[in-house]
């Protein structure tokens, strides 16, 4: 009996992976084990880079926030800590988008909050 090598399979699993390993430079995207490599590294810098992204926007709408409060005469810290108080919960992200497309909204909720 002759011996299968799954040569179909093995050929589409390879293609695969040079697919993805397309526009990468020099022996990277042409042979398999070194473009095999660097999409392991690609797709771990993609993982930490998602983890990134979150915090940067979560700095950016704290830092909007901030500049808001500052203009007021507050900090982000007591307005985040009156909010708590009154019980009204809005995360910076929410906050944040009011401060810049409803600031007279975002002011009547700091000024409930504060009394």
């Amino acid at each position: 009996m002759t011996r299968a090598k799954n040569t179909p399979v093995t050929r589409e699993r390879r293609k695969k992976i040079l697919k993805q390993a397309k526009g990468f430079y020099g022996s990277k995207h042409k042979l398999f084990k070194t473009a095999k490599e660097q999409l392991m590294h690609a797709w771990e810098d993609a993982y930490i880079g998602r983890k990134q992204r979150k915090r940067f926007f979560h700095r950016i709408w704290i830092l909007r926030l901030n500049i808001f409060c500052r203009a007021r005469g507050l900090k982000y810290s007591s307005l985040i800590r009156s909010l708590k108080l009154a019980k009204i919960e809005l995360d910076p992200k929410q906050l944040s988008e009011m401060a810049i497309h409803q600031p007279e909204l975002l002011n009547k909720i700091i000024d409930t909050s504060i009394k």
